[in-house]
Parts: C-alpha cells; structure tokens; sequence
C-alpha cells in the first residue's frame, strides 16, 4: 500500500565542537507544516538508516495510520569506518566532541529552524551497535537534553556499564534496547571478534535494577539490518506512540 511520502532535505553544518562540516539528513513528514509542533529522532549511521533501515517508509506509514505522534528524523551519516569509531567508540577520540555536538549545537539549531516541543522528553537519539552506543552515552551525559534512546544491538564494553552504573536519575530515560541471540561472534572494524549478546544481558540486567523506563528484546538473528530493519517499525510505534 502506497502512504503519503515524506522529503529529505540535505544541509551542511558546520561544527565548532568537531572543526568540521557535517552534512545532515533530515526526513520532512508528507504534511509537514510549520503550525505543528515536532518531537525529534536524531539517528546516528544516518545514511544507513534511511537507506538500510528505510526509516522514511515506517514513518510515513504509522503517520498515515495516526499510530505515532508528529515526527522529524535527521540522519548524521559518518564519513567511513575511522571516522564512525572516533566519534561513536566510548573510547573514541573526539567522542566527547561529538556529544557536546548533538546535545549543544544540533539541538539548537534544529529547534531554531524547526518547530519542535523543545523538551527532553521529545527528543530521542538512535543508533546501532556502535551508533547505539554514543546514543546511549550522551543521552546519559545530557538527560534533560535527550529523553529517549533506541538502541539496536548497542556495543556494551565496561565504560558504557559504568556510565548506566553512576546515572543519577533513571527517572529521566525511556530506554529501548534489542540484541540478536546469535550476536555472540561478531567482527568488529577494528578487526577483533566479539561476543555482543553477554555484555547486553549484562546492560539490561543492569537497566531494570536502576528503574529506568525499559524494553528490551532479544530477537533471533545476528548483528545485521536484515534485523534490524524489520525491528524499526515496532521500535517507532512504541517509542512515539500517538
């Protein structure tokens, strides 16, 4: 069935915190007017999420279906594999630089250009596996900035535990959160093989002790698109319900 499509304008944004221009992707919904107001999804692996993910599609179908609340997607594609792992590892090194980027300079100028609530709890920030992890990271760095993260199979290493560990105000955070139950040989870009699905056992353990607001799921696949495209839908409808 065909639904009313969306557009997705492509800007190019200069960074002070990064010293560098970004382009950005942001998907308009098919009746987007500037009398709405617009809660915000921040992918990072932006390109990969409109393109791999078909983000647009699931939004222009459940905004069709009135099944979610008005929505703006704005992708951050990353320029290659050096590039997604110093901005997105946790050790990364212009990780930090990157989290100051979304939480003082994106959000800025998305709520200047575009008419958005402007509050944390309409904010969320997407990523998977390592785009999950900076997701996660900053959104507990800035909790009254991002209230919603959507992470699929998130890389989990000992930092990231500690981050959810020390987090003061689990109150703030809507957490959704999947891993594949066959993520457990996984080939990283930095050449290793890793078990995924232990350390996110681990996280989840960890995220139901601490009270956040949580779901999580273990689907039956691997560390891939072919499963994480299918889980956007679902993902979408929970997060943004209407």
């Amino acid at each position: 069935m065909n639904y009313p499509k969306g557009t997705v304008k492509e800007l190019l944004f200069k960074s002070k915190e990064l010293g560098e221009e970004l382009e950005i992707l942001i998907y308009l919904p098919a009746n987007y007017s500037p009398l709405y107001k617009y809660s915000l999804l921040i992918a990072q692996d932006g390109q990969d999420y409109f393109q791999l993910g078909r983000i647009g599609r699931f939004v222009d179908e459940l905004l069709h279906k009135r099944e979610i609340e008005n929505i703006l997607v704005v992708g951050i594609p990353y320029k290659n594999v050096e590039d997604r792992r110093k901005k997105y590892h946790p050790d990364g090194e212009q990780h930090q630089a990157y989290t100051r980027f979304l939480a003082h300079e994106l959000v800025g100028f998305l709520d200047h250009e575009f008419p958005t609530y402007q509050m944390g709890s309409t904010r969320a920030l997407i990523g998977d596996s390592l785009g999950a992890s900076i997701s996660l990271l900053t959104a507990l760095q800035y909790p009254y900035t991002f209230g919603k993260v959507l992470l699929q199979s998130p890389f989990v290493n000992d930092v990231v535990l500690e981050k959810i560990k020390s987090f003061s105000k689990p109150e703030l955070l809507d957490i959704y959160h999947v891993v594949g139950n066959n993520e457990t040989e996984v080939n990283t870009t930095d050449g290793r093989i890793q078990n995924f699905l232990i350390p996110n056992r681990e996280m989840s353990k960890l995220c139901l002790e601490r009270s956040f607001t949580y779901f999580y799921e273990e689907f039956y696949g691997d560390h891939s698109w072919t499963y994480w495209q299918p889980d956007l839908m679902r993902a979408l409808s929970l997060m943004f319900r209407s």
